[in-house]
């Protein structure tokens, strides 16, 4: 059991050992800084994503009510009166009095 201990603790050793050294080539001396650099990076990403996915669910509503205009079964929100005589509607009439 002993030697399964001292193996172990040697390969985390060694992890450990690996990791300090890429971190030391990847960041530097500079190491607070980048991280820093690394931070503003993923905003802007994230910044970025955000006006995209925006950007597309405006598209989409814009498509989607062009399609729906032009489809000729499709009611309008608006109600179109049968005759241009025909009295206005008692809600539209006692507001604008």
């Amino acid at each position: 059991m002993a030697a399964q201990d001292y193996d172990s603790q040697l390969l985390e050793s060694v992890a450990v050992r690996r990791r300090r050294l890429r971190d030391a080539l990847l960041l530097g001396g500079e190491r607070q800084r980048r991280s820093v650099d690394e931070r503003l990076g993923k905003v802007f990403g994230g910044i970025v994503i955000a006006a995209v996915l925006c950007a597309g669910c405006v598209g989409w509503s814009f498509v989607s009510n062009r399609v729906m205009k032009e489809k000729p079964g499709v009611s309008s929100s608006v109600p179109h009166s049968s005759s241009p005589g025909a009295a206005e509607s008692p809600t539209l009439t006692s507001s604008s009095r």
